[in-house]
């Protein structure tokens, strides 16, 4: 139904009349566009069953090969991403939990990290980082330096997100009684708060991975574009942009399937994490 013929696009020529009709022919019947919709669709569903997503119209791969080159660059700036965002919502939770004051500054940043467009933050430490004082390269994959920009522009809503949730965790932990009873065994704040507190305020947190995971999805097809960076954002902004329906799919079901492992990883760490949950399980 989307205008374009798949055909001209597999045969280089674009929305251009340069090839042929038997080329045209030729690559209907190999690829099967020219049987009924639904045969093609059929024919699709199994293929997809088996895992097997066609050929890269433009690359003219397996869309495996073309994703699977094109991940570990991507994990690479999605997890360090995640870590990152992590340690910066841990950071600003503990440092501001029971401060009234030191709350509301981090409270407002926090939002304003959240609100930001991300593409907009990555601009804006290119410019300074990399245009003005040439601290980390302008674009590319080389080395860990091309990598902090990303982290960080990735991390930044990731970790206001976080923090606003942990805090709020933190803050009602501390209020438990049995926080009450720790500091009258003579626990240090320090102690109290990273080893009795923190493990309560990590639920809701748990809780938001999902959230976090979309957030990664998305956010690593806009800074890869930003920085220039080799990746499976990079590949699906061109696969869409090229309407390579198979590499769009391939990249689909790979986040479709990293959605549902990580967040049933995610259930049942919870249930680690807060005993509660296994009893009810019983």
């Amino acid at each position: 139904m989307l205008p374009g013929d798949p055909a001209r696009l597999i045969a280089g020529s674009g929305t251009l009349n340069s090839a042929s009709p038997q080329v045209l022919r030729l690559i209907n019947h190999q690829y099967g566009f020219d049987r009924p919709l639904i045969d093609q669709y059929g024919h699709f569903l199994g293929q997809l069953a088996h895992g097997r997503f066609g050929t890269s119209y433009q690359l003219n791969q397996p869309v495996t090969k073309v994703i699977l080159d094109q991940l570990w660059a991507t994990v690479t700036v999605a997890v360090g991403a995640a870590v990152l965002g992590f340690v910066l919502a841990l950071v600003l939770a503990l440092t501001t939990a029971g401060r009234p004051k030191a709350r509301a500054v981090s409270s407002a940043i926090e939002l304003l990290l959240v609100s930001t467009p991300s593409f907009w933050v990555g601009i804006l430490l290119l410019s300074l980082f990399s245009f003005r004082l040439h601290l980390f390269p302008v674009l590319g994959n080389e080395g860990v330096q091309s990598l902090v920009l990303p982290w960080v522009t990735m991390a930044l809503p990731i970790g206001g997100a976080l923090a606003l949730v942990m805090r709020e965790g933190v803050e009602r932990a501390l209020d438990e009684p049995f926080v009450l009873t720790v500091r009258a065994r003579g626990a240090t704040q320090r102690r109290v708060l990273l080893r009795h507190v923190l493990r309560h305020a990590l639920l809701p947190v748990l809780t938001l991975s999902g959230w976090v995971l979309g957030q990664l999805l998305g956010g690593v097809v806009v800074v890869e574009a930003v920085f220039a960076r080799a990746g499976i954002g990079q590949i699906t902004l061109t696969a869409v942009d090229g309407r390579d329906f198979p590499v769009v799919t391939g990249v689909v079901m790979l986040a479709a399937t990293t959605f549902v492992v990580i967040n049933t990883a995610v259930d049942l760490l919870d249930r680690v994490v807060d005993p509660r949950l296994r009893a009810v399980a019983r």
